[in-house]
């Protein structure tokens, strides 16, 4: 498992902040234990290289994708697992374009209190408001399953009813949507926008959505969707600023070191 960060966050709609979200990140996680309970595994165990943050140019989202797509695509191409810390949510297009070129049959597991699936955003068609749509523009028609999404435009949940796989509010019918896609052996591109959670236990983030799952519900979820033919992962959308507290923060380390574990074979 290879990590990159993406320090990116120049189409945040809302409040600014998650290019910091990467660094924080590491910077807590000197405060986390290695081992996790809930899996009865140690990061001692497993094979992680962190190989940094990405200076990515901020006055273009199209160069920044390019060079997350390039990050990925050396990764890919040393058949190691790509794992991206965010940054907001556009980051994963360009992990994902390398992706889908690598595994043209790609789907797409996608957790998030938003669809994201707007055409453009103030015209804008690169847009954390638009990462889905753009990637459904490259994966194609139900090869995105969305879960937990309680947010968006009329026409954004009219879209998904036609185009992809929705799951509106909760996990709800993920067992078997993982279930389905192991037994077909396609590969499985897993992004997690943290704002799933409740903003009771995620407040830290740049448009933060009442409603939500906890933090155990997501974890469950993390453990099922592994289960898939995972060939890539990103974590995204923590704003570190914005929980003086640091828990947000602390909740963003421990569900990577959850991810981590689960993924890590």
């Amino acid at each position: 498992i290879v990590l990159y960060g993406a320090p990116f966050d120049s189409t945040t709609s809302f409040r600014p902040g998650a290019r910091f979200g990467p660094s924080a990140m590491r910077h807590e996680s000197f405060g986390l234990e290695t081992y996790s309970p809930y899996q009865d595994k140690d990061l001692i165990d497993i094979s992680v290289f962190d190989s940094g943050d990405l200076e990515l140019c901020f006055g273009s989202s199209e160069m920044a994708l390019s060079d997350i797509q390039k990050r990925a695509e050396e990764i890919l191409k040393s058949d190691k697992f790509p794992l991206l810390l965010g940054g907001e949510h556009l980051v994963t297009l360009g992990a994902v374009r390398a992706a889908a070129a690598k595994y043209p049959d790609l789907h797409i597991i996608h957790f998030d209190a938003h669809a994201d699936l707007r055409d453009d955003y103030l015209g804008a068609k690169l847009s954390h408001a638009c990462v889905l749509r753009r990637c459904h523009e490259i994966v194609g028609d139900g090869h995105i399953h969305q879960f937990c999404i309680r947010s968006g435009e009329r026409e954004e949940f009219q879209f998904a009813s036609r185009h992809t796989d929705f799951h509106p509010f909760t996990f709800e019918g993920l067992e078997e949507t993982v279930r389905e896609l192991k037994e077909k052996q396609v590969p499985v591109y897993f992004t997690i926008d943290l704002d799933c959670l409740a903003p009771s236990v995620f407040p830290g983030t740049g448009t933060p959505e009442a409603g939500g799952v906890s933090f155990l519900e997501l974890l469950k979820a993390i453990r099922t969707v592994s289960q898939a033919n995972l060939v890539g992962a990103d974590i995204n959308e923590l704003a570190p600023m914005l929980d003086a507290s640091g828990v947000s923060t602390a909740t963003a380390c421990k569900v990577l070191r959850e991810l981590l574990l689960a993924i890590a074979k």
